[in-house]
């Protein structure tokens, strides 16, 4: 029997989701409980967004006494939260400037401005000839002018016509680069470990020769650090496995704590300071609600060393993934707790999926044949044990079925 909750929002909602078929009421930790009161283990963490855990008491205490205080004033007034949210956040990362949004494509969007204005400013580009190059198999967001980088079919189709300007080179590939580049060419936005197109790692050199070609053109590299930023890889920031800094990166998803969409832009000051009052802005953007509960965040995420724990604990779970003696799986990768598994493609991976709900395991595949898994930073060895002998059985089931056939 279909659950009312989900007839009701396939009558009234738009269809541009295929969630699956669960009702979740509730969470605490890594857990989340449904209509029915069925406890499941979360290995979506929103896409990473809830990486402290659901409802972590300190940034529920952090959101009801901001609540209590003062919400939303817009951007036309001070407060007393922005300034100390900004500076930590700077002093973390090493960054001069930070630009407060609200969602990740919000900041995607604001480091294309910034790169495109920095271009004629400082670089001294012809106007309107900038280019941004970015790579095959993309995933920075949904605007019309993101999914005119993306390479995705479906995420393009209907929505034409395109913004111009950019262009397109394989991931991982520096050779690709130095040949995009011309003297017209702003920036280079590139993904860490590419998430939504199947958790895949670069060669782990690509960063810093990406970063020296761009330093010799007097390119800026932008970092989408959305949704491996903020501990996630086992790191603050995924690039620092390469052993680089880039001009730029953009921060969202687990900024806000898994509570409030937070998201920033941030660069070095002669990046930043292209913007002028009324060059760009967001009414809830920066706004003292989302500045307490994520600096809370940040600072949650060092008292409690979730940062060495994605590391520690990451590297046991993929340890175990590859200890599964299965032949649907073809190979396991990611760095911390941002892990894939992709999955012999005659076996859909959603198939893998659902079935995983059957035994409390959430989970969602990403193109068509990778199970992702990226659970809140929080999750112990004990409960990742519990996860493998779940798939453990679920590809024991799909292999004699499919061999059977």
């Amino acid at each position: 029997m279909t659950s009312p909750f989900i007839e009701q929002e396939d009558l009234y909602g738009a269809h541009n989701y295929k969630p699956l078929p669960v009702v979740l009421t509730r969470g605490e930790g890594v857990y989340v409980w449904d209509e029915n009161g069925k406890r499941y283990l979360d290995m979506m963490s929103a896409y990473s967004a809830v990486s402290h855990g659901h409802c972590h008491p300190k940034l529920v205490d952090a959101l009801k006494h901001q609540a209590s205080q003062l919400n939303i004033v817009s951007r036309a007034f001070y407060t007393d939260k922005l300034g100390p949210f900004l500076e930590n956040i700077c002093k973390h990362t090493g960054f001069e400037k930070a630009l407060p949004m609200n969602t990740g494509a919000e900041a995607v969007e604001t480091a294309l401005k910034a790169a495109r204005k920095w271009a004629y400013v400082v670089k001294g580009v012809p106007a309107d000839k900038a280019e941004i190059i970015a790579c095959s198999g993309n995933f920075h967001g949904r605007t019309i002018s993101i999914v005119s980088m993306s390479t995705e079919s479906q995420y393009r189709f209907g929505f034409g016509p395109f913004t111009p300007g950019f262009t397109i080179i394989p991931y991982g590939d520096v050779e690709a680069l130095e040949h995009a580049i011309t003297p017209n060419t702003a920036a280079f936005l590139v993904e860490p470990i590419k998430g939504e197109g199947g958790i895949i790692v670069p060669p782990k050199d690509y960063l810093a020769k990406c970063a020296a070609i761009c330093k010799k053109h007097n390119v800026l590299l932008i970092c989408d650090e959305i949704q491996t930023g903020l501990g996630r890889t086992g790191k603050l920031l995924a690039c620092e496995h390469g052993g680089i800094k880039p001009d730029a990166v953009v921060l969202g998803k687990a900024l806000g704590g898994g509570i409030l969409p937070v998201s920033l832009f941030l660069t070095r000051k002669e990046v930043m300071d292209v913007f002028t009052p009324g060059d760009h802005g967001s009414t809830f953007g920066g706004n003292p609600l989302a500045a307490a509960v994520a600096a809370k965040a940040i600072e949650v995420l060092f008292e409690e060393n979730l940062i060495e724990r994605a590391q520690k604990v990451g590297e046991y779970f993929q340890q175990r993934l590859r200890s599964l003696r299965s032949p649907l799986i073809k190979d396991v990768r990611g760095k911390g707790l941002l892990i894939g598994v992709e999955i012999d493609e005659k076996i859909p991976a959603r198939q893998i999926c659902l079935q995983l709900l059957s035994f409390g395991i959430l989970t969602k595949e990403t193109h068509n044949t990778v199970v992702r898994f990226a659970p809140p930073l929080i999750i112990t060895e004990e409960q990742i044990d519990v996860v493998i002998n779940a798939l453990q059985q679920v590809l024991a089931e799909i292999d004699i079925k499919s061999t059977a056939k």
